[in-house]
């Protein structure tokens, strides 16, 4: 019976490292998408900074990306920027495969 309650104790620590592994590679994807957009913006540095923390906290409105891409899209057109939902979607898949690279690199360097 220890078996079996050191697999399922096993196993319920790899779905938690897991689950802290994604939550921070999209938390580092928001943040490099934040920083994308602001550049695009022409915002300050230190402008970049408050609005990728935005974007970061503006993931937790509902499941899923839509919030996010809302979020910047919006910013972004009202800054003028030219820009559509297909080129933030766009952004977002390259700093999503930035983010997990990112993210590798930083635990190869544990």
């Amino acid at each position: 019976m220890t078996d079996f309650n050191d697999r399922e104790k096993a196993f319920e620590a790899k779905f938690a490292h897991e689950a802290e592994a994604l939550f921070r590679v999209t938390a580092r994807r928001n943040r490099l998408l934040g920083e994308w957009a602001a550049e695009k913006m022409g915002l300050t540095p230190e402008e970049t900074e408050a609005y990728a923390k935005e974007v970061i906290a503006a993931d937790f409105e509902e499941a899923g990306d839509e919030d996010v891409i809302r979020k910047v899209l919006g910013d972004m057109m009202s800054a003028k920027c030219d820009i559509d939902d297909a080129g933030v979607r766009a952004a977002l898949e390259a700093k999503s495969v930035e983010a997990h690279r990112q993210f590798i690199d930083s635990v190869d360097k544990d």
